[in-house]
């Protein structure tokens, strides 16, 4: 199947349901007091208006973006705000109930921002420009949407430097925004703009293969696709399902939509959670390998989209730029470069830990040991070795480890999971792993405050398990991709190739590595984490109606455990004293 094939047609863009405005290029000033809306703030002053300005990027596509900017000569730095999703998102249905359905306050919002990118009234009347571009094949902008990529990145490198010749702009651009807009980022920025002088990637992955759709090796298709249906455009779309087809493993295709981290020149501001399904494995990775020494990482307690919007944050994100952007001396150099949440799952979290790394000095990586007499997790290794199984395909096939913590302990950092395994009438493993707090009465404890206290956040984890229903530290691996990559692989992160297939022989006994999201828990004396091992994702679709990871399990899974196949489980440990 040629590249040509993966592309299916767009969504016929509908400038009437509020996604995308109704095309009318030119330049306007919205007076103070302006309301895009009712739910919407007023604007606090005049701006220009630059609606839908032609750009040209190096191939001879065309795109469309619109610029807000302070009334005046300026000059100014911009923020941009990258995207297929819409120039602007305040009349959006889809996107009002959206962030509505998370927890943001869009009352303190102008709705002139793009979906999950900074808003123009709020950073404008800060001497800063937004500007906010259709990506390429979105809207009117010419050419197929593509998937991230270095393709994104190329553009989003060529609007920049048509920014920094604008004669109202002095030449310094960063970048903003959560998600879509937080993964083009590293693309963008590992293509090294001459004019991009800082970046804010708020929660994105870095590598949609290793990621996203095929996380742990296992096939999971539903988010991506369910995003590509909605993306609206006059020509077509990559298909992720197609392109998966095409290309099952990771090759010269997949390479392209990961990015080189590596090659990152510029200041970063990196926001990350523990709990997102979508972004947490590729914000982490990314950070994990940003060689940049100006890096600064913050992990917080809650949902993404409030997180963003929250205006501690805005203001926090605000002593980055204006220190990178327009080169105020305001002492940002002093923040901490990690500053990461403790979760306690029962109101007691605490965040903005300070440290100069993550995982931070003192963590110790320690072995708790599989015991399959006890079905614990043991200090010491099992002298006898012993077997344990489950139905690979039923909904009740599992297996579960767990300790007890008898004095106070904080478990912050990467925990890694080896296990020894058998597949007894099949020729491969889809092994799913989960990590939860219970508390001393063996009770599952589950992440607080992930909407910022919205109560139509307690309605939706009803309908999704997943982003805002917490479970400390899900991981999963097909056992036939467990081959590692020795260069993409760390102390802290295991990497796999997933470039070549290793079907299990009746009898074989292989070891797998399996990575589980990064954790930051408290744990009080008397509780217990529990450690579930099972052949599918009990926590459920990434979002609502994403669907589930496309599992190929069948017979039984054995689990050795002792002697000479020790499966045990690394816990990230940090001292107390």
């Amino acid at each position: 199947m040629s590249s040509e094939n993966i592309f299916v047609p767009a969504k016929k863009y509908d400038e009437s349901a509020g996604q995308f405005t109704a095309f009318d290029p030119g330049t306007r000033t919205l007076p103070a007091g302006f309301r895009f809306g009712k739910r919407y703030e007023p604007l606090p002053q005049d701006l220009v208006f630059e609606k839908d300005t032609a750009v040209t990027l190096r191939d001879g596509t065309t795109i469309y973006t619109d610029v807000f900017r302070p009334v005046g000569d300026g000059p100014f730095p911009v923020i941009v705000s990258w995207s297929p999703y819409g120039k602007t998102s305040g009349t959006s249905r889809m996107y009002t109930m959206l962030r509505t359905f998370v927890g943001v306050d869009q009352h303190k919002l102008s709705g002139l921002m793009k979906w999950e990118g900074a808003d123009p009234a709020r950073w404008c009347a800060q001497g800063y420009a937004v500007c906010q571009p259709d990506a390429r094949g979105a809207g009117r902008s010419e050419g197929d949407i593509q998937f991230f990529g270095e393709q994104e990145g190329r553009d989003a490198h060529d609007l920049i430097e048509w920014l920094a010749q604008q004669p109202w702009c002095t030449g310094k651009v960063g970048m903003a925004g959560n998600s879509w807009l937080a993964v083009c980022q590293w693309f963008t920025a590992a293509e090294q703009p001459p004019h991009l002088a800082a970046i804010a990637p708020w929660e994105g992955f870095s590598d949609i293969y290793r990621d996203s759709i095929m996380q742990g090796g296992i096939s999971d298709l539903g988010f991506m696709n369910n995003v590509s249906k909605q993306l609206q455009g006059s020509s077509r779309v990559e298909n992720p399902t197609k392109a998966l087809a095409a290309h099952p493993l990771v090759d010269d295709y997949w390479n392209t939509k990961a990015a080189r981290v590596e090659r990152i020149n510029v200041p970063a501001y990196v926001v990350a959670s523990y709990s997102s399904t979508v972004h947490t494995f590729g914000t982490f990775r990314a950070w994990e390998r940003l060689t940049n020494s100006e890096r600064w990482l913050r992990i917080h307690d809650r949902q993404e989209w409030p997180d963003f919007y929250q205006e501690e944050n805005q203001q926090d994100l605000q002593r980055f730029f204006d220190h990178y952007l327009k080169g105020i001396d305001n002492g940002w150099e002093q923040t901490p470069r990690v500053r990461y949440s403790l979760l306690d799952l029962e109101g007691g979290d605490r965040i903005k830990n300070p440290a100069p790394a993550f995982p931070p000095p003192g963590v110790d990586m320690v072995p708790f040991y599989l015991d399959g007499t006890s079905e614990t997790l043991a200090a010491e290794r099992p002298a006898q070795e012993k077997t344990a199984s489950y139905s690979a395909d039923s909904r009740r096939g599992r297996i579960e480890y767990t300790v007890r913590f008898e004095e106070e302990t904080v478990l912050v950092g990467h925990p890694r999971l080896k296990l020894w395994v058998e597949a007894d009438g099949h020729d491969d493993m889809d092994i799913f792993v989960f990590l939860q707090k219970l508390d001393r009465a063996g009770k599952h404890l589950e992440v607080q405050n992930s909407g910022a206290g919205n109560p139509m956040v307690d309605l939706i984890t009803h309908f999704t398990a997943s982003v805002l229903k917490y479970h400390a530290a899900p991981g999963r691996m097909r056992a036939s991709l467990r081959h590692m990559d020795p260069e993409l692989s760390s102390d802290n992160l295991p990497v796999q190739s997933f470039d070549r297939v290793e079907k299990l022989r009746p009898g074989q006994v292989v070891d797998v590595d399996i990575a589980t999201y990064p954790i930051g828990l408290l744990m009080h004396p008397g509780e217990q984490l529990r450690l579930i091992i099972t052949g599918r994702n009990i926590i459920g679709a990434n979002m609502p109606s994403a669907g589930n990871p496309t599992a190929d399990n069948h017979g039984r899974h054995i689990i050795h455990t002792g002697g000479e196949h020790a499966s045990h489980l690394l816990l990230p440990i940090r001292k107390t004293t």
